[in-house]
């Protein structure tokens, strides 16, 4: 099977670059992993992985080496040239605990290779050389079934970290996971994964276009229970249908943070919490901080009180219905409600120290109060 595809323009340079580098050595060499699955999706692409065939390891290496390229896993035959992760084909073996205790070995298979990925669309393997698709697990069905389904059950119970991969890649494509993949995943322990390594996957969650699906994935694979320690149960249905009917308002800088927000929200949660048990950076803990939650309708006097900490457009609330035009209208969705009540003022008044932030802040309260009754 040939699959026609047209690369943006600096990938096809860096890809024209390495067929010329690698076609004196083999006449296999294959574009892996999600780089073929975005190409049949007509997604961009980001990163390219090609596997090349047919050339020892010692020779690979001094080829890589010849051209430039940086080695980032030898272990795993892996070397990075601009956007291209260039690796020999490889079998790996469970050989202790944690994502990486595996045993790794040079496999001239391309489908023994292929068998160690986790799903069928992520194994899919394009030849640079001659656009020869090979696609050993049903990739391409799987995709326009909009599937998700592990290749080989022992591989994949092998490595933890597919389930989360799952999850994320559930809510980044819009895909399912099929029902016997489900079955498995939900019967692995996380508890082998570090927490940096968890808090990645949920990035690629936070950022991704279908959050409702990662929710449902989150609820039906126990992830709430295995990784935050706390339950959906009841609020499944009212989450999702909140995720889904407003993304559309997500201010693009936020769009990091609205999932953890509107979801503990609702289950009532601590996200402070959360960020802590995996380690977060500290740009999680400082968005969140002074976050206030509502339910229910939010006022006009509701918006003023949050703006007297932050510019509504900084609010993690702000994607509801109607915020950002009534936050605009009162003057407080790029700017903190000041209430016309300055801290000049109040130091000419006497205040010293703190008692200046605190009669700033009652001012303004009161500045509030008569715009509402008014």
């Amino acid at each position: 099977m040939k699959l026609n595809c047209v690369f943006p323009a600096h990938f096809q340079s860096q890809i024209e670059e390495a067929i010329a580098f690698l076609k004196p050595h083999t006449k296999r060499a294959y574009l892996v992993g999600g780089s073929v699955r975005d190409l049949c999706l007509d997604e961009p692409l980001h990163d390219l992985d090609i596997e090349v065939y047919d050339i020892e390891p010692v020779a690979f290496e001094a080829l890589m080496h010849s051209v430039g390229a940086v080695g980032v896993g030898k272990s795993f035959f892996v070397y990075k040239l601009g956007n291209i992760d260039f690796s020999l084909p490889r079998v790996e073996r469970k050989s202790g605990v944690g994502h990486t205790a595996f045993d790794v070995h040079v496999c001239q298979d391309e489908k023994e290779a292929s068998r160690r990925r986790d799903f069928s669309v992520n194994a899919m393997m394009l030849n640079i050389f001659n656009g020869e698709l090979l696609d050993f697990w049903g990739g391409k069905e799987a995709i326009e079934r909009k599937s998700l389904e592990m290749i080989d059950e022992k591989s994949f119970r092998e490595d933890s970290l597919r389930v989360l991969r799952a999850m994320q890649f559930s809510a980044r494509l819009g895909f399912r996971i099929e029902s016997k993949s489900v079955e498995v995943m939900r019967s692995i322990s996380l508890l082998d994964l570090s927490k940096p390594r968890i808090l990645w996957e949920f990035e690629k969650l936070f950022k991704a276009s279908y959050l409702h699906y990662g929710l449902f994935y989150m609820y039906t694979l126990g992830l709430f229970e295995k990784c935050f320690t706390c339950k959906v149960e009841n609020r499944f249905f009212e989450i999702a249908r909140e995720l889904l009917r407003y993304k559309q308002n997500f201010e693009e800088a936020l769009k990091p943070y609205y999932f953890v927000y509107i979801v503990a929200n609702r289950l009532k949660q601590e996200p402070l919490q959360w960020f802590r048990m995996l380690d977060a950076p500290n740009h999680y803990l400082q968005t969140f901080k002074h976050q206030p939650f509502f339910e229910g309708e939010i006022s006009d006097k509701m918006l003023l009180h949050v703006s007297l900490e932050m510019p509504i457009k900084l609010w993690l609330g702000n994607y509801r219905e109607g915020i950002k035009e009534r936050a605009c209208a009162l003057g407080i969705w790029d700017e903190i409600f000041s209430g016309n009540v300055n801290v000049q003022e109040v130091i000419r008044d006497g205040f010293t120290g703190r008692d200046i932030g605190e009669e700033l802040r009652r001012r303004r309260i009161e500045k509030i109060k008569q715009l509402c009754e008014a």
